[in-house]
């Protein structure tokens, strides 16, 4: 059976646990992943400082041009890397080459590493006196990311965290190892020097040791809202910087004015796309008023039942399976839970099969009406295939829903009125907020982050908040006196004198 090893400098090796990689669309297990532990880490952050100091040395536009070389190379097996990632996540090919580009985004931001490396310089703060700074790395970073997106996660983490100077160290998810792994491989057929992007796998116990490893200074995290908070509070109690994204819940409000056939074609993707399975999908809608609620419900069943599940490599499949049979049964367990707290269940995914793939992790498109929320199945993130209808009397009631809600990632507003869009944008307590967008995910120069429960730290994903986060910033204040008499007086700050 295909084994999935550590990539790092010195080679793997020496793992005594292992982890199955299940293939979702028939249940079976297509691989092992090696399953490291502290020494494993320790190796590779042993590399990482042999490595590091001579690649921070080297000038932004040579470290620039390895992300050009690996953009190319990516692009160019981006149909191997997408097959990959579709075998062992489950989406199907489209949505996992868009997984690979929204990656390569943020590879194409960081190829601008000589200009948003540059500093500030101040001319003549105080006499004879120049104040500047210059960003530098933070040293050894290290990324621990989700199953849900092998590919653009990593990329949104590692690509800033080396351009900029650092080396780094990822821990993907053991459930689909084998993309961020080819990930390494490329990085260093692009030029990036050994030691600086290596790959270890684990669970619990490699994600301790990152956290209290004492030469990582700065780790990023995408996963569930607990273990967010868990590796917000360990990581930084051990002096790290930490970024740390959680679950979400978002909404979409329909006014009444809104388009609802271009509603109803944007929530059957932002819903049912990837199976539900991104923090980003749009799990909640929120129709104004009963009439826009009854006239989006009546447009919506059809779309929905008119959704292809199929196999991963089904071209013609609008989604594929959830990762492994607990998440299913997770799933279908909320949906029970949902029926059980009186919401109106108009469309039951559960017990759907395929011929000849019984055994598939597959949950059928799922829809509910009148949800209200003090619903448990309102508050808390499915993280599958399940649309929620709550409808909402009026605008400030349907502004106070995701306002409110334990969870602020994101959230969009679909209407044809300016005024009703711009109130919202600006009073809605929500990180990212779409206008007639569905899933609002900024692009690569803008940065990615929510609020509330969604995030801790203070600060985001990519662009230049990721540059921010991936630097440490030096100031310095310099004198140079010009000889004369007067160059002899006692150095006075600018501001003092």
């Amino acid at each position: 059976m295909r084994q999935i090893d550590h990539h790092i400098v010195g080679g793997a090796g020496g793992s005594s646990r292992f982890a199955d990689v299940l293939d979702p669309n028939n249940g079976g297990v297509q691989a092992q992943v090696a399953l490291g532990d502290r020494a494993v880490l320790d190796r590779a952050v042993a590399a990482a400082k042999a490595a590091q100091p001579a690649w921070a040395a080297t000038n932004p536009q040579r470290r620039a041009r390895v992300m050009f070389d690996f953009k190319r190379l990516v692009e160019a097996n981006m149909n191997e890397l997408a097959q990959i990632l579709s075998a062992e996540h489950g989406k199907v090919i489209a949505d996992a080459k868009g997984d690979i580009q929204r990656g390569l985004d943020v590879v194409e931001f960081a190829c601008a590493a000589p200009h948003i490396l540059k500093g500030e310089y101040t001319v003549g703060a105080g006499p004879g006196i120049d104040v500047y700074s210059m960003r530098q790395p933070i040293g050894i970073g290290a990324g621990i990311t989700p199953f849900n997106f092998p590919a653009m996660i990593p990329l949104w983490m590692g690509a800033i965290a080396t351009v900029v100077g650092n080396a780094f160290i990822l821990k993907p998810s053991e459930r689909d190892p084998s993309v961020p792994v080819r990930l390494a491989e490329l990085f260093l057929e692009a030029g990036m020097p050994e030691g600086i992007f290596q790959t270890v796998h684990g669970d619990k116990e490699m994600v301790d040791a990152i956290l209290d490893h004492p030469d990582i200074g700065a780790i990023s995290f995408v996963g569930s809202s607990d273990i967010a908070h868990y590796v917000y509070n360990r990581g930084v109690a051990n002096g790290k910087r930490v970024q740390a994204m959680g679950g979400a819940k978002n909404h979409g409000i329909v006014m009444p004015d809104a388009d609802l056939d271009q509603v109803v074609n944007d929530l059957t993707g932002a819903a049912f796309g990837s199976a539900g399975e991104r923090c980003m999908a749009l799990p909640v809608v929120v129709p104004v008023g009963e009439d826009t609620a009854n006239r989006l419900r009546e447009k919506l069943v059809p779309a929905i039942e008119a959704l292809r599940v199929g196999v991963s490599t089904d071209d013609e499949a609008h989604y594929g399976p959830v990762v492994t049979q607990a998440h299913k049964d997770k799933v279908e367990g909320w949906i029970q839970k949902c029926a059980d707290e009186g919401a109106e269940l108009v469309i039951d995914g559960r017990g759907f099969t395929l011929q000849g793939h019984e055994k598939g992790f597959f949950v059928g498109p799922t829809l509910f009406d009148h949800v209200t929320p003090d619903m448990e199945s309102y508050k808390e993130e499915i993280f599958g295939p399940v649309l929620q209808i709550v409808r909402a009397a009026d605008f400030e009631s349907a502004l106070e829903l995701p306002s409110k809600h334990q969870y602020g990632n994101g959230v969009a507003i679909f209407t044809r009125n300016g005024h009703a869009a711009r109130e919202f944008a600006a009073r809605v307590n929500v990180g990212m907020v779409g206008i007639n967008v569905p899933i609002p995910v900024p692009v690569a120069y803008h940065s990615f982050g929510g609020w509330k429960r969604s995030a801790f730290g203070d600060t985001n994903q990519h662009g230049m908040e990721g540059v921010k986060f991936w630097t440490k910033v030096k100031t310095i204040t310099a004198r140079w006196p010009d000889g004369s008499p007067d160059g002899g007086n006692a150095f006075v700050i600018p501001t003092m004198g």
